[in-house]
């Protein structure tokens, strides 16, 4: 099972042309891939042994073969399982292996570009797909509309997942009208993303940062009153607009480790998030403590009037962008602290900047930007900002668990399995063997559109 296989250089012709030019080597692949599957099935059982005697399953895991480095398109790619018969084209590099595995155990050739360039443009994806490519998984950062779409659909085409649960940057008529079902990677994000904001909020409003440089600096000469005074949070009130998953899961952090009071603003009613903190009230009010309050404010205006700290849980579309201005910033409490952690979009920065600087006291905790990777003039300059570079998904279980749904997505497709059920439910595909996953993917969402059956 421990054995490695040593497969034969491949050229630097396309996998179609390939096939056409070297039919003997056809038979040969096929060989070695029945070899490669049986050695599986024996390490597998393998690991079954392990674990029934309570050992961990990497004693029973050789080290995944080394990747073949080629250029494609003038792109450096790594090539895992070359022999694969479906060639599935990754724009960035993933964390963790699981992704892989799905991937290579549903026969996929992988190629995974891994080009120090930040953002791929169009022309670079075309030329990674090439004449021939069955499935990809892309960024946030780049642009899938019609041309990208059209060229996935030239080469044949069948899948296409966005590593992340947002999907701006995706056309997905576009998609739809080539007929290629667009995954994304929903149900991993939710309370990592409501942790990094509870994070921004505090270093805000503490005013961690600053006195981090301070310190660095070797400016500290001894404890002093007046030294980085920051605003406590305890037993204030916290404001979030859009109330979905990520903002109930920042408001549980913040009203039951702070005990603030809450007011939200949402196009709906939030029963459910309500009744959780009434109870919560009655939990504390039965411990001898002041209960929390729970507002369902009429308007975003309401919120950012009432609120010590206002953080940002909405959707991104032509309703919500550049949702906080001069205007709406200037009703906020002079020492205020604003948090997004949602899209960059939905605040006017240069107003922020302004306000900022206007006024001291107040505070923002920024993960994403208006015009992303680029921030606003003078925002890097602003001692009263917390600012980081789009890391609110960036623990090791989302990010790996967002590689294993984006690879489910596209394996599961090219098999022609139907679409999971329950997108906002990914554990089943996060937990144990690889080989136990549902054979289905986890998230598409366009699968009413193109007829997709559901599991």
């Amino acid at each position: 099972a421990h054995r490695r296989l040593r497969l034969r250089p491949r050229s630097a012709q396309r996998p179609a042309e390939r096939l056409q030019s070297q039919t003997g080597q056809a038979e040969e692949e096929r060989m070695l891939r029945h070899a490669a599957a049986s050695a599986a099935r024996t390490l597998s059982a393998l690991r079954t042994a392990c674990a029934a005697r309570g050992l961990s399953a990497s004693a029973a895991s050789a080290s995944p073969p080394a990747a073949a480095s080629e250029t494609i398109g003038g792109l450096p790619v790594s090539v895992h399982n070359p022999s694969g018969d479906k060639r599935v084209v990754v724009t960035k590099e993933l964390p963790g292996e699981r992704w892989l595995s799905i991937l290579t155990g549903a026969g996929c050739r992988v190629e995974v570009c891994t080009s120090d360039k930040p953002i791929l443009d169009v022309s670079d994806i075309r030329a990674l797909m090439g004449v021939q490519c069955d499935g990809v998984i892309g960024q946030l950062t780049e642009d899938w509309s019609e041309e990208a779409f059209g060229a996935l659909a030239q080469a044949g085409g069948k899948a296409f997942s966005n590593y992340a649960v947002g999907y701006n940057n995706v056309k997905v008529p576009a998609a739809t009208a080539v007929g290629i079902p667009v995954g994304n990677t929903p149900g991993v994000l939710t309370d990592t993303t409501a942790e990094l904001a509870a994070a921004l909020a505090l270093a805000a409003a503490r005013r961690v940062p600053e006195a981090d440089v301070f310190m660095r600096a070797g400016k500290y000469k001894g404890w002093l009153p007046t030294l980085f005074v920051g605003s406590l949070l305890q037993r204030k009130t916290v404001g979030i607009i859009g109330a979905g998953r990520i903002g109930l899961s920042f408001a549980k952090m913040m009203v039951e480790g702070h005990k603030m009071d809450l007011i939200y603003y949402d196009l709906f009613e939030q029963a459910g998030l309500e009744e959780y903190f009434s109870k919560y009230g009655d939990f504390l009010e039965s411990a001898g403590e002041e209960r929390v309050r729970v507002t369902r404010a009429g308007s975003v205006e309401e919120v950012l009037a009432t609120a010590d700290l206002v953080s940002l849980h909405c959707v991104m579309d032509e309703s919500t962008r550049g949702l906080i201005n001069k205007e709406r910033l200037g009703m906020m409490k002079p020492d205020a602290t604003l948090v997004n952690a949602a899209r960059g979009e939905v605040i006017v920065e240069a107003d922020l900047v302004a306000h900022l600087r206007a006024n001291p006291e107040f505070r923002a905790g920024l993960d994403v930007f208006e015009r992303e990777p680029l921030m606003a003039e003078g925002l890097a300059e602003c001692p009263n900002a917390v600012i980081v570079p789009h890391i609110a998904s960036a623990s090791q279980f989302t990010r790996g668990g967002m590689a294993t749904i984006a690879a489910a997505n596209v394996a599961m497709r090219l098999a022609d399995k139907p679409v999971w059920g329950s997108p906002d439910d990914v554990r089943p595909f996060l937990d144990g063997a690889v080989e136990g996953i549902p054979q289905a993917s986890p998230s598409i969402v366009n699968a009413d559109e193109l007829g997709l059956a559901t599991l």
